[in-house]
């Protein structure tokens, strides 16, 4: 084999995608997934779409599958990280393109891979700036709805799924079930955990930006 032959980028795509972003309780889940050229029928199969098209029990069950049989990354923001970060960005998007650029580059470090797709979710320039190295010439495509992409797809399942362990984690250590979303089903708890811990628990267990952080202070009288 050729020395430069090493060096050919593999046939296939990266797809990204993150879950958490409109939650109040628990982590910003970012996950990347490498799909191999010729593999869209076996996702289809697998029923891979959009994981927001799908129940968490089936979220759950694909997201193993795809552990299993092919190459992914998920970096979890866990609450305390994710206020720490957002202070100091003070962006959400900037936040996102952190994520997303660390998902595209542990990617590279195992597929020499020349393409990545993710969502639309503000300007490029802030993916591109948060790459390293590795992925400075990668070709990176963001467009409204990518989830039509099975890789991004797929990568919307395994975050989700990622998030829902997560958010079960939290919910068993504090000893109250977290819901999903920003309801008032969220505030409810959120009121519970304030009157049982005092307002700083939230900084442990929620995106503290949140306008729901000050209707649950409000309530609570804190």
């Amino acid at each position: 084999m050729k020395q430069e032959e090493l060096f050919l980028p593999e046939a296939g795509h990266i797809g990204t995608d993150e879950s958490g972003k409109g939650d109040f309780f628990g982590p910003l889940v970012v996950a990347g997934f490498f799909l191999p050229e010729g593999q869209e029928e076996v996702l289809r199969e697998l029923g891979v779409r959009d994981s927001k098209k799908l129940s968490d029990g089936r979220v759950l069950e694909i997201a193993r599958s795809l552990r299993q049989g092919y190459k992914s990354s998920v970096v979890a923001i866990g609450p305390e990280r994710y206020n720490a970060l957002y202070r100091n960005l003070r962006n959400l998007n900037r936040l996102l393109a952190w994520g997303h650029a660390r998902v595209i580059e542990n990617l590279l470090a195992e597929v020499n891979c020349a393409l990545a797709i993710t969502d639309q979710f503000g300007d490029q320039r802030f993916v591109r700036e948060a790459l390293l190295k590795k992925g400075k010439n990668i070709n990176l495509i963001q467009k409204t709805k990518a989830e039509d992409d099975l890789a991004v797809a797929a990568a919307s399942i395994l975050a989700r799924a990622h998030f829902l362990y997560k958010l079960k984690d939290l919910s068993e250590e504090f000893g109250l079930e977290l819901p999903k979303g920003a309801s008032p089903l969220v505030e409810e708890a959120g009121l519970k955990l304030v009157k049982k811990y005092g307002p700083e628990i939230l900084e442990k267990v929620a995106k503290i930006h949140f306008k729901t952080t000050e209707k649950i202070l409000r309530i609570a009288g804190t």
